[in-house]
C-alpha cells in the first residue's frame, strides 16, 4: 500500500493522504479544497505518480488504520440499503429506484470481482404515511404494506434489480429494536418520558461527524435543522426511539408503553442482526445523511461500542426537465408511467449514464437517447449471435486470437472506471468501445469461437451494469413466416417487384427486414 493516495470528503472539501505503509501511518498531501474529485484524481496520478482511492465518508478520523481500511475496501461482505415502500412507483432518488439501480450495480461489480456480498435491503412497513394511507382506505396498515412491497418487487424485476440477500421487514424485528433501546437506556444514552423513549444526542460525542453539523450550531443558529419532538425532551436535539400508540395505530408491547419504534432505530437493529455490529458499506440518498444516517451512527455506535459503517455511499437527487422533482411542482413520474413509454431497461441505462453522486436530469429526449444507446449494444450482441449461428469455422485462427487479446484493454478501462468511485458513465463508454471493436472485427468469415468469445465478454460486462443484451426470442406467426419464405423465393427468382411488395406488407405488420450477405435479419419496428 506504500505510495498509494486516497481522498476523503466531497467535491467541495477534499483532503488527500499518502499511505506510507501497512501499519496505517500516513502523511497529508496539500491539495486545494475546492478541487473537484475528478481533477484531484488526475493531479494525484500525474504529479504524485500513484494510484488513488476515494471514500464518500468524510467523517473518518485521522487516527484510522488506513492500511487496513484500504485493504478492506475491495473485500466487501455487506451492503445496507433501505426502502420506504410508500415511495415506490415514483422515481425518488433519496428513497427508491435510482438508488436501487446504483447500489445493485455496486453489488454486481463486487460479485464480478469474486466477492461474496451480503446485501440487505429492508422494507419500512410501518410509519406515519402508511398508517395515514390505511386510515384513508379503511384497511389495515399490513394490507397497505404488502400491496406496496409487491408493487416494489415488480418494478425491481422490471429494472433487473437482483433480490437482496435478505429483505427484512421492520414489523418483524420489533423485539430486537426493543432490546437495543433497552441497552441504550442502560448505558445512559437514552431515557423515557411518559412512555416515549428519546436518545440523548449530546451524550454521543461524535454526533454530526458524517454530516459535519455542529450540535451548538443546530441548537442556536439553525433551528430549521433541529430534530422535531415534544417539550418533554431533555434537549430539543434528542430524537425518538420509541413512541406511544395513538388511536387507530398498530402497536406493540414494550417496557415503556404500547407503541411502535421510531424510524431510525429499525435500521440500526436490522443492520446488526443481518450484517453484524460493523458493516462495510451503508448506502442511501443524499437527503438521508442528516438526520437519518447521523442518528443511525449514534444509536449503533453507542449500543455496540464500535464504528458502525466503514464507508457511506449517497446518491444525488433527480431533476425533471432541469427542475427538482416534487409533488408541489407536479413534475414527478411513476415508474409505471415510464414503463408505458420505455422499457425499464432503458430507465436503468439512463440512470447509469451519470455518476451516482452527480444530479441527473430526466427528460423524454434524454430517455430517447438512452434507448438508442442501449439498442446499439443489443444490436451488437444480436449480430454476434446471428453470425455465430452461421459460422463455418469452429476454432479461432492465430490472427483472431491476437484480435481477441486486444479486448483486454476494454476490460481494463471498464474496471478502472468502476473502481474510480463506481463511475458507471465511463464504464458504459468502455462497453461502447468494445461494441465498436466487435462491429469492425466480426464478420461472416469469423470463427464460431471468436464470435462466441466476443459475445460472452460483452454479455459479462453488461451484466455487471444489470443490462440485458439478449434479445427476447419472438416467434413470428405462420402468416409472417410464410411471407418471409415467399419473399426469399421471389428474390431467388429475380422477381424483385414481388419481393418489395412483401417487404411492404411485413413492414405494415411491424416487421423490419435487413438483407445482408450473411442472410436475412429482422426486427420489430
Amino acid at each position: 500500500m506504500q505510495g498509494a493516495y486516497f481522498a476523503i470528503g466531497t467535491n467541495a472539501a477534499v483532503t488527500a493522504y499518502n499511505a506510507q505503509g501497512e501499519d496505517g501511518s500516513f502523511t497529508e498531501v496539500t491539495v486545494e479544497n475546492n478541487d473537484p474529485l475528478t481533477r484531484l484524481a488526475t493531479e494525484l496520478k500525474q504529479e504524485q505518480g500513484a494510484p488513488w482511492y476515494y471514500a464518500d465518508f468524510s467523517a473518518v478520523r485521522k487516527d484510522s488504520n488506513w492500511g487496513k481500511l484500504l485493504s478492506q475496501t475491495w473485500s466487501m461482505t455487506s451492503l445496507n440499503v433501505g426502502v420506504s415502500i410508500l415511495n415506490t412507483g415514483r422515481i425518488v432518488p433519496e428513497k427508491a429506484y435510482d438508488g436501487m439501480i446504483v447500489f445493485d450495480t455496486v453489488r454486481r461489480y463486487f460479485e464480478y470481482k469474486g466477492y461474496d456480498v451480503n446485501y440487505v435491503s429492508n422494507f419500512t412497513d410501518v410509519d406515519d404515511k402508511i398508517i395515514k394511507k390505511a386510515i384513508e382506505e379503511g384497511v389495515s396498515s399490513d394490507e397497505i404494506s404488502k400491496r406496496y412491497i409487491a408493487e416494489c418487487k415488480k418494478d425491481m424485476e422490471g429494472m433487473n434489480v437482483k433480490p437482496a440477500t435478505t429483505h427484512p421487514l421492520a414489523t418483524e424485528e420489533i423485539g430486537g429494536m426493543i432490546e437495543m433501546i433497552g441497552a441504550l437506556i442502560e448505558k445512559g444514552y437514552a431515557y423515557e418520558k411518559n412512555g416515549t423513549v428519546y436518545f440523548r444526542t449530546r451524550k454521543f460525542p461524535d454526533y454530526g461527524k458524517l454530516s459535519h453539523k455542529n450540535l451548538d450550531d443546530l441548537r442556536s443558529g439553525e433551528r430549521s435543522l433541529l430534530v422535531t419532538g415534544e417539550d418533554e425532551k431533555e434537549d430539543p436535539l434528542d430524537f425518538v426511539l420509541w413512541k406511544p400508540k395513538k388511536e387507530g395505530e398498530p402497536s406493540w408491547e414494550s417496557p415503556w408503553s404500547d407503541g411502535r419504534p421510531g424510524w431510525h432505530i429499525e435500521c440500526s437493529e436490522m443492520s446488526k442482526k443481518y450484517l453484524g455490529e460493523q458493516i462495510d458499506i451503508h448506502a442511501g440518498g443524499e437527503d438521508l445523511v442528516f438526520p437519518h444516517h447521523e442518528n443511525e451512527i449514534a444509536q449503533s455506535e453507542a449500543a455496540n461500542g464500535k464504528e458502525f459503517a466503514k464507508y457511506w455511499m449517497h446518491n444525488a437527487f433527480l431533476n425533471i426537465d432541469n427542475r427538482k422533482m416534487s409533488k408541489s411542482l407536479g413534475n414527478f413520474r411513476t415508474v409505471r408511467e415510464i414503463s408505458e413509454q420505455f422499457d425499464l431497461q432503458v430507465l436503468r441505462f439512463f440512470m447509469l449514464s451519470a455518476h451516482y453522486r452527480s444530479p441527473l436530469n430526466f427528460s423524454a429526449d434524454l430517455m430517447d437517447a438512452s434507448k438508442t444507446g442501449l439498442e446499439r449494444i443489443i444490436n451488437a450482441a444480436d449480430h454476434l449471435k446471428f453470425l455465430t449461428g452461421n459460422a463455418k469455422a469452429e476454432k479461432m485462427t492465430e490472427e483472431e486470437a491476437d484480435a481477441y487479446a486486444k479486448t483486454e484493454e476494454y476490460v481494463k478501462a471498464f474496471e478502472t472506471a468502476m473502481e474510480d468511485d463506481f463511475n458507471t458513465a465511463d464504464a458504459v463508454a468502455a462497453v461502447f468501445d468494445l461494441v465498436k471493436y466487435s462491429n469492425t472485427t466480426a464478420n461472416a468469415d469469423s470463427s464460431r469461437e471468436y464470435l462466441e468469445n466476443l459475445r460472452s465478454l460483452l454479455t459479462k460486462l453488461t451484466d455487471v451494469l444489470g443490462l440485458i443484451v439478449e434479445r427476447k426470442e419472438e416467434m413470428l406467426d405462420a402468416d409472417i413466416e410464410k411471407l418471409i419464405e415467399e419473399r426469399q423465393a421471389a428474390r431467388k427468382a429475380k422477381d424483385f417487384a414481388r419481393a418489395d411488395e412483401i417487404r411492404g406488407e411485413l413492414l405494415k405488420k411491424g416487421i423490419i427486414l435487413k438483407d445482408t450477405r450473411e442472410g436475412v435479419q429482422w426486427k420489430r419496428a
